[in-house]
């Protein structure tokens, strides 16, 4: 259940953002905590725990030292989290 998953355990910090420095490596962990939150909002709220840890964790592999996560947009970042949520499942079976 989504409800036993705390988002803020995950969220980044700058020190987190190991390829960029100073300014960028800020800028870098606010958005890999946007996409952070885009994912948790948009979960369902009778999500497995586990699940929401895996996609979570995902996002970190995908986006922690990713050098396009200062150039998109906010609104691919949101079309691909959605694409994340509606895929998991079939790209994950377990």
């Amino acid at each position: 259940m989504k409800e036993f998953v705390d988002i803020q355990v995950a969220l980044a910090t700058s020190d987190d953002m190991d390829i960029w420095e100073d300014e960028e490596a800020e800028q870098a962990a606010e958005v890999l905590n946007t996409i952070l939150h885009m994912l948790y909002d948009r979960a369902d709220v009778d999500i497995e725990s586990a699940k929401l840890e895996q996609l979570i964790q995902h996002v970190w592999d995908t986006w922690r030292e990713d050098e396009q996560i200062l150039a998109i947009d906010e609104q691919d970042l949101s079309d691909w989290v959605d694409h994340l949520l509606a895929t998991w499942d079939d790209a994950h079976i377990e």
